[in-house]
């Protein structure tokens, strides 16, 4: 046997521990790295909520236990964080986004301010959502009886956009014949609750997260009156009462309860269309498409392993609402489906955005 020389064998044991040291993934396992989680609005809003109830158990659950930061880039209902995502971010797990209604409907209806495109994204963790709509005691209305006495009101609406994630609550007001002044420009939903509780404007919504974190205060102080919750709409367009808030009429109670009739129609189909686009899935987190495989599997089991925690459904409930995360695949499945809406439907939502709100596509 020859006998290997002091420097040939030093030699070998190099090659051999490059040949056995840890692959790229395990590179990847984030010890010491910083994740920045872009959340496109401003803080205290429903996405941002949602945000800051997940990041430390992400950080917790990731390999390596990264630091998770929470990056607030408000701007154009969402579009303008989530364009910067697009043509920033990196593909090395690094960089995530938070999307939300406002993200998804601008990309549904063709606006033109935006530069993302959800297909080149993809989805690790989905969480349906719900909201509440709810008004100023000042006008003594507490149920549906009180839809006249709303009539009869100009009430201002403050709202991120036309196209953001209040969509759906502008066109339900307008189904009830609301004579709603919406006043447009917030940076995110908690901006519009401030200037609720400022008394600048006399109705508001919050999703579940804001509502609960937020809003619920205001009510068991007497400084706000929930009317409905905006339901919970199936794939088939069934709405039921939303889990996190059992004890409130859905929007579509509501309606039939105060007009004697139940809603129907293009608007009521456009309604459900928005719901499902937007509620369903309503905030996501999602990477670049292009991102390894392996940092996809490190976010999805990630993600798995904070829903499937045992004591997960009692905190989410308290902080973002009982719904069912979607997590993986099944999370960018459902994407996929939620954001394919029928022409027609489109149509009848970029003609009512244009006559009501001069917004052009």
């Amino acid at each position: 046997m020859t006998l290997l020389t002091k420097p040939l064998r030093a030699a070998l044991l190099c090659a051999v521990a490059v040949l056995t040291a840890p692959s790229a993934l395990t590179a990847q396992d984030f010890a010491g790295e910083t994740i920045e989680w872009t959340i496109p609005f401003g803080v205290g809003g429903g996405t941002d909520v949602w945000a800051r109830f997940f990041a430390p158990q992400l950080s917790q659950a990731l390999p390596g236990q990264p630091n998770v930061v929470v990056l607030n880039v408000p701007g154009g209902g969402s579009i303008t964080g989530a364009n910067q995502f697009a043509a920033r971010a990196s593909t090395d797990g690094l960089s995530i986004l938070g999307t939300s209604a406002s993200t998804q409907y601008p990309a549904i209806l063709g606006d033109p301010r935006v530069r993302y495109d959800y297909a080149d994204w993809t989805a690790v963790l989905a969480s349906p959502t719900g909201g509440v709509v709810y008004a100023d005691p000042k006008y003594g209305v507490t149920g549906p009886e009180g839809l006249e006495t709303l009539r009869g009101q100009e009430i201002r609406f403050a709202s991120q956009g036309a196209t953001a994630l209040e969509m759906p609550v502008l066109l339900a007001m307008k189904m009830m014949g609301l004579n709603i002044r919406p006043v447009f420009g917030m940076e995110s939903r908690g901006a519009g609750r401030l200037a609720f509780e400022r008394g600048e404007a006399g109705i508001d919504f919050q999703t579940s997260s804001a509502y609960l974190a937020s809003v619920k205060p205001l009510v068991e102080s007497g400084k706000a009156v929930p009317l409905f919750s905006m339901g919970v709409v199936d794939a088939e367009g069934n709405v039921a009462r939303d889990p996190s808030f059992p004890d409130l009429p859905t929007f579509v109670e509501f309606f039939t309860e105060a007009t004697g009739a139940a809603p129907e129609g293009e608007a009521f189909e456009a309604w459900k269309a928005l719901m499902i686009a937007g509620y369903s899935l309503q905030k996501m987190v999602v990477l670049p498409k292009e991102a390894p495989p392996e940092v996809i599997a490190a976010y999805t089991d990630a993600a798995r392993k904070i829903v499937e925690a045992p004591d997960f459904r009692a905190r989410a409930g308290e902080e973002i609402g009982v719904y069912e995360q979607l997590v993986g695949e099944a999370a960018d499945a459902a994407l996929k489906k939620a954001l394919t809406v029928d022409p027609a439907i489109r149509t009848f939502l970029t003609t009512w955005l244009s006559e009501d709100y001069g917004v052009r596509f």
